[in-house]
């Protein structure tokens, strides 16, 4: 089966983290049988840090990204395009921006790729572009959370526009059962969970010599780094992992609660350094908000780090209903789900530990992602090329 992957978040040479999940799905699917190949939606306009802050290298980094790239054995290329910039109404038209360059390399690669699906990564403005291409194939549409909880409600322009794309789709692949009921409250007539996954080390790493917990993620307000801070057992350290608009604040926060001899702001770093220190951690909490699923929780469970989620979302509730290993905590009630889990670590590490094996491994991702593009290709009403 020739896959066509169409995705905006994607790994390049400016940043090798950005959607590595997309590409890791990507060879797990190949790896699995079918062919793939790969084109990212690579939007000319510098990120908005980039103009703040005078960033003459990240003001130019798009247009030093290269035009074609194997990674992975996987051919993969960037189709420029620029737009409006950044907001709610505003990405809700980047599909339209986006469609005539992304239809003119869907042509080219269909006369020496006779694909016959294509799998959109994200509504809005991924398989809204595809959408606008008149492409004559089966489309398949990813929904990772923030078509559903961010752009769906933030204007009634992105509603449409996801509304459209959800509604146009052969199949929504969710990433949890919650995103799946949200993407059918807005028009998706048929979806099937697939689980991004994670690999699984060999043998556990060896743990910080001192109680400690770790968070891997985007500094922003709804990760709720705060909340952790301010959880913090007596004689328990923190390591935060990542970066973002929250930092300064984080840090500030740290010194105001007299926290900050125990807390360790590493910034961001590369995918396998996070994996590392995630994984000598002695558990993983991240009590966010709007999490629909949350691959940073099974990237540490995997190497028997217990992890702590909140109550009530998407990600976390899915995980714990496949297993054992992650602890739920009620808003209120953090610091007694922080301590309870590291009392318990060892234990819990080994539970997390068979979580992942049984059901979030990239060999998972792989099958059931090739499952749900044999079925989408059996029930389209399109004529393929074969």
């Amino acid at each position: 089966m020739r896959i066509v992957v169409v995705a905006e978040y994607y790994p390049r040479r400016a940043d090798p983290l950005l959607g590595v999940w997309a590409h890791r799905q990507a060879v797990a699917a190949r790896e699995c049988g079918a062919e793939v190949r790969v084109l990212v939606l690579h939007r000319l306009v510098p990120p908005r840090r980039a103009l703040r802050e005078r960033d003459l290298g990240g003001l130019v980094a798009p247009l030093r990204q290269p035009a074609r790239h194997t990674l992975d054995g996987l051919s993969v290329s960037y189709v420029p395009f620029v737009s409006p910039p950044f907001g709610p109404s505003a990405v809700a038209r980047w599909g339209a921006w986006a469609a005539p360059s992304l239809a003119l390399a869907l042509r080219a690669l269909r006369r020496r790729f006779p694909f016959e699906l294509v799998h959109a990564h994200y509504a809005v403005p991924t398989a809204d572009a595809v959408l606008r291409t008149r492409t004559a194939a089966p489309l398949v549409v990813s929904v990772h959370g923030g078509d559903v909880l961010w752009t769906a409600r933030r204007s009634e322009r992105g509603r449409e526009a996801v509304t459209r794309a959800l509604t146009a789709a052969e199949l929504v692949l969710a990433n949890s059962r919650g995103t799946a009921a949200r993407s059918e409250a807005l028009g998706a007539r048929a979806t099937r969970v697939v689980h991004l996954g994670t690999d699984l080390p060999p043998r556990p790493a060896t743990p910080h010599p001192e109680p400690t917990l770790v968070t891997v993620g985007h500094l922003v307000a709804r990760k709720r780094h705060a909340d952790v801070l301010r959880a913090l057992p007596d004689g328990v350290r923190y390591v935060v992992v990542g970066d973002g608009p929250e930092r300064p604040a984080l840090e500030a926060l740290a010194r105001e609660l007299g926290v900050a001899d125990r807390t360790t702001f590493t910034g961001a770093l590369p995918h396998a350094a996070a994996l590392a220190e995630a994984r000598r951690a002695h558990a993983f909490v991240l009590p966010s908000v709007d999490e629909a699923f949350g691959v940073a929780y099974v990237e540490a469970m995997a190497g028997w780090v217990p992890a702590i989620g909140l109550r009530g979302e998407d990600g976390p509730e899915e995980i714990a209903s496949a297993g054992g290993g992650i602890v739920l905590a009620d808003r209120d009630g953090l610091r007694a789900a922080i301590e309870r889990t590291l009392a318990d670590h060892e234990r819990l590490g080994q539970e997390a530990r068979v979580t992942v094996e049984r059901a979030f491994t990239w060999d998972h991702t792989g099958r059931a992602t090739v499952a749900a593009y044999e079925a989408a290709v059996s029930c389209s009403t399109f004529v393929t090329s074969r």
